[in-house]
């Protein structure tokens, strides 16, 4: 009689219910693609954070394509939609490109570029990392800096020039340095490209991202804006 009972109710109920209380049957743990969140709670499993991140990214290649130098910058710069969230990779060249070479001062285009970054970052509700990454190229044995200071410093001049640009305080949970523990090209572990900062924008379960308004001028750093400069030992 209760099954039957059951069967009658779910007859007289909207599809989105008889689709929620199917998927649970089908998956009490809640992790059915048709299990609803009103009706099994937080477990069940939703791609609009992905899929927000994927305009996110759209967004975002809209607004620093009107950055002085993109041209030859874009190269440089590579986002993708990782598990962790959107990951924004500001890689180096031979020369430099983003950092003076061997130092974590900004050069004028890494400053142009994470000022536009921040300014829409700031709008958004998502946690931040930054991370710093090197080359394996080693500094002079009796340095006491190396490439693990290196990459943190270089972090921590993006974070504090973000922050100082429409990101907020507590926005940046993470700073993180990895010298050169995690290469991007592992086979050729000297290569320029390996040195690089990346911006995480982490997921946000149950938000929809702000729209972006994509500006229709350049963007440029204000001029109160100054990082401490510093002058660490250079490589070998």
């Amino acid at each position: 009689m209760m099954a039957l009972f059951i069967v009658l109710w779910l007859l007289n109920q909207s599809p989105k219910i008889q689709q929620a209380v199917g998927g649970y049957f089908r998956d009490p743990n809640g992790t059915a693609d048709k299990a609803g969140k009103s009706i099994v709670g937080a477990a069940a499993t939703t791609i609009a954070p992905q899929e927000n991140m994927e305009h996110l990214k759209s967004e975002l290649e809209k607004t620093i394509s009107h950055v002085p130098n993109f041209d030859k910058l874009k190269s440089h710069i590579v986002m993708t939609v990782t598990p962790e969230g959107l990951r924004i990779d500001l890689i180096e060249g031979e020369k430099g490109t983003f950092f003076d070479s061997g130092s974590s001062k900004l050069s004028g285009d890494g400053q142009d570029i994470l000022v536009s970054l921040a300014q829409e970052l700031g709008k958004l509700p998502n946690n931040l990392s930054v991370e710093g990454h090197t080359d394996a190229k080693p500094y002079a044995k009796a340095s006491n800096y190396g490439n693990w200071e290196l990459s943190a410093d270089r972090a921590n001049s993006a974070r504090r020039l973000i922050q100082a640009n429409g990101v907020r305080e507590d926005q940046v949970t993470q700073v993180r340095g990895f010298g050169d523990q995690k290469l991007l090209h592992p086979d050729a572990p000297l290569d320029p490209a390996n040195r690089r900062i990346s911006l995480i924008v982490q997921y946000v379960e149950g938000h929809d991202l702000p729209k972006i308004e994509t500006p229709g001028a350049n963007v440029k750093p204000p001029s109160s804006v100054s990082i401490p400069p510093t002058h660490p030992p250079t490589k070998d």
